[in-house]
């Protein structure tokens, strides 16, 4: 048993993931992006951050644009893409991230968003977007580095702001543990996963670092499986 479970998850217990190091293999990098996949196509990311953005779009008259920030392989970027095809709706979506096989691997994956290289952390993000969301990002923070992103992604939200992340808790975990070697056979996958989740904010303390960046008036609900979304809405 790992000493996270054995604390119970109550302290959050961060370590630097695999995925995070810059000398991983190219291969072994996108085994484990496709091993992301179809995890977040089965715990539907993108129908978490879609609802919210297709009640903006349904209210608003111009078209909206959305920014998915840390967007990995562009699993979620892609997905929230093709509905906005399905469902007719004037929506706009862009993907960026740090890692340049990341981007790569995003951008051959669908021809319906621009994916680009953007740290997020020390780059300034792009203005004019209504929607700036992430998925499965802040959990790979440090506390003051999480409020550094909240702030920066409400300053360049034109609209909304839209979190959607692990939940720490034990049943997470042993879902974490379970799922990741179900659904992938890559060792990065196996050790991120669990990890990402000893790595997590609950929704309590996810709501105190938005209230640090200033994002007032933010709300957190809890999403299946084992996930929070955290909103917040420019007055």
């Amino acid at each position: 048993m790992s000493s996270e479970m054995r604390n119970g998850l109550t302290v959050r217990h961060r370590t630097d993931e695999l995925m995070d190091q810059p000398g991983l293999d190219a291969a072994e990098h996108a085994r484990a992006l496709r091993g992301l996949r179809r995890i977040n196509a089965l715990s539907r990311s993108d129908s978490i951050l879609w609802t919210p953005i297709a009640r903006l779009a349904r209210q608003s008259s111009s078209p909206i644009r959305v920014l998915d920030v840390a967007c990995g392989g562009g699993d979620v970027t892609a997905a929230l893409a093709s509905r906005t095809r399905r469902e007719k709706l004037d929506i706009v979506v862009d993907g960026c991230d740090v890692s340049s096989i990341a981007v790569e691997i995003a951008s051959s994956r669908t021809d319906l968003c621009r994916i680009f290289q953007c740290d997020a952390l020390r780059d300034p993000l792009p203005q004019g977007y209504d929607v700036i969301c992430c998925s499965l990002f802040l959990h790979h923070l440090e506390p003051e580095d999480a409020v550094s992103i909240l702030a920066k992604m409400a300053s360049s939200a034109n609209r909304l702001v839209l979190i959607n992340d692990l939940s720490r808790s034990r049943f997470g975990y042993v879902l974490a543990w379970i799922g990741c070697r179900i659904l992938s056979r890559s060792y990065v996958v196996h050790h991120d996963g669990p990890s990402s989740v000893a790595a997590a904010f609950t929704p309590a303390e996810a709501l105190g670092l938005a209230g640090k960046a200033g994002l007032l008036g933010a709300t957190v609900a809890r999403r299946w499986p084992a996930r929070f979304l955290l909103t917040w809405e420019r007055r």
